[in-house]
């Protein structure tokens, strides 16, 4: 375990840099609008718009990478990060901010399949397992640590920004500064919608309700934070709370879904995700608003790996970087649809119709999961694939899980 660690520690070091100086950012963005009274609109479409990025730089960055290596197109991807980054702190207009939330996607899905391709060279069949638990320990870790640098907030508006440059910049430099083989990308295609529908449609429509639940909820749970009267440190520890409790429960309920049934454990965690969105919308008092979002993580961050594996059941080896590739893709059109669905709810019903909103959406995933159990037969268990926890990143995760990557060394860095 120790000689994995150290084979990857560059890549792990920098993507827990890039998730602290960039994983708050989607928070900070919807509390300073909020402060500026743009509104729940501008704050949805300011987040749609990092979707929509994400969703468009997975079918473009690839071949970018391919035509200039993986060190050049990361220090390129990571500058212009930086670079957005320090303009929220010069220019200060919601229509400005869209844009720059799609640049920050399109970029940050192309640091993705860099890093992710990166992995897939250094893993081999012992030890891929390990690999991609260190990187989601890695990449979580940065996401729930980076949450408190809201607090610089209170010393200056502009320090929360910069220190977010800071890291970006200072991330690549694990990067541009390794031996390490650069890996070339082999071409692959993601499944058409209809297709991927056809071989698991609760993996394909349980992939876009989770999308649009946890688009929602990056987008404007700071705002129902804040207008339930949080301060920053307040808001900062409801967002870590929501990402710790979504990775302390993925491996459990994963371990549940090998041993039954895996539409059951979805369907559970839908109605789990309903039942916990219903009590926010209620509560008031902070402790139990934090508990719950533990709760809610817990539950909407195992339902996209649930519906990957639940789509790998139905699927041949050869088929399964495809299949993920397009479960990406329709992860990212759920999430660039969730703010929007999201500001609907607080017009609606006030901060609470954030979640009433939310969960909506679980039950009718839990409606679609009962449905397919009464129309369908299950898989046997014989057949069943062993559940992996995944991020909802980049096909490429999916590969450095596979026994055999896409990704081969071609050339060795500069020492």
């Amino acid at each position: 375990m120790l000689a994995t660690f150290r084979s990857v520690r560059t890549i792990l070091l920098a993507i827990f840099m890039l998730m602290a100086g960039s994983g708050f950012l989607s928070t900070l963005i919807a509390i300073r609008l909020e402060q500026a009274g743009a509104g729940s609109f501008w704050i949805g479409l300011v987040a749609t718009a990092y979707f929509a990025g994400l969703t468009v730089g997975a079918l473009r960055v690839p071949q970018l990478i391919a035509r200039i290596g993986h060190i050049r197109a990361f220090a390129a991807f990571v500058a212009i990060y930086s670079a957005t980054s320090l303009t929220y702190a010069i220019l200060d207009n919601p229509a400005l901010w869209t844009g720059l939330r799609f640049i920050d996607g399109f970029v940050m899905s192309g640091v993705f399949v860099c890093l992710e391709s990166w992995l897939n060279r250094l893993a081999n069949a012992r030890n891929r397992s390990a690999v991609l638990a260190a990187y989601m320990v890695a990449l979580y870790a940065g996401q729930a640590v980076g949450q408190f640098l809201l607090n610089l907030g209170d010393n200056g508006p502009a320090l929360p920004f910069m220190a977010s440059a800071i890291l970006l910049s200072l991330a690549s430099l694990p990067v541009v500064l390794t031996r390490i083989d650069q890996p070339v990308l082999d071409p692959f295609r993601p499944f058409p919608v209809r297709r991927l529908y056809d071989s698991s449609p609760l993996g394909a429509v349980g992939s876009l309700a989770t999308g649009v639940m946890l688009g929602a909820f990056y987008a404007l749970g700071p705002v129902f934070a804040q207008r339930s009267g949080f301060g920053l440190s307040q808001v900062a520890l409801f967002a870590s709370c929501v990402i710790t409790g979504g990775v302390a429960l993925q491996y459990p309920l994963g371990l549940l879904s090998d041993r039954f049934d895996r539409r059951r454990v979805i369907a559970a965690c839908f109605v789990a995700a309903f039942a916990v969105c219903l009590l926010l919308s209620l509560v008031a008092r902070p402790g139990a608003i934090f508990a719950l979002g533990a709760l809610f993580g817990g539950f909407a961050f195992a339902l996209y790996p649930l519906c990957v594996a639940h789509t790998n059941d139905h699927l041949g080896e050869d088929e399964r970087v495809g299949a993920s590739s397009g479960l990406v893709l329709v992860y990212s059109v759920g999430a660039a649809a969730g703010p929007l669905w999201g500001t609907a709810g607080m017009g609606a019903m006030g901060p609470q119709g954030l979640f009433a909103a939310i969960g909506l959406i679980a039950l009718a995933g839990a409606g679609f999961a009962g449905w397919r159990m009464a129309t369908s037969e299950p898989v046997p268990s014989k057949d069943q694939q062993t559940f992996r926890t995944l991020p909802r990143t980049t096909a490429m995760a999916a590969i450095v899980e596979t026994t055999e990557g896409m990704a081969r060394p071609v050339r060795r860095a500069r020492r």
